[in-house]
């Protein structure tokens, strides 16, 4: 699962706010609801989340924010839809699979 998200507090203060959402079946976190809807279970801030970039509030953070949510976005369609169809060799699904993985 890829989350994305901004927050002007502490990572582990709202990754907290998030785990007491699904605790307790609030569905006002997105992540909280997600992971209620598709059974997902609630463990370790460090094993399901990662911070990927640290940054101000700002432009550059919005930037980077919506550059995640587009790839995500775009690898997932590609995945589902031209992937079965596509002619790529073993080495460059290996690539994308790869990449998924770090995402």
């Amino acid at each position: 699962m890829m989350y994305t998200g901004q927050t002007g507090r502490p990572f582990k203060t709202r990754f907290q706010e998030h785990a007491r959402d699904f605790r307790y079946n609030n569905r006002k976190s997105a992540f909280a609801q997600h992971r209620l809807d598709n059974g997902h279970s609630i463990g370790k801030m460090e094993v399901i989340m990662k911070v990927v970039h640290i940054k101000n509030k700002g432009r550059m953070l919005n930037a980077l924010d919506n550059y995640h949510i587009y790839i995500y976005i775009y690898i997932y369609i590609y995945i589902k839809t031209l992937w079965p169809v596509t002619k790529l060799t073993t080495s460059k699904r290996q690539k994308v699979i790869k990449y998924l993985k770090q995402c």
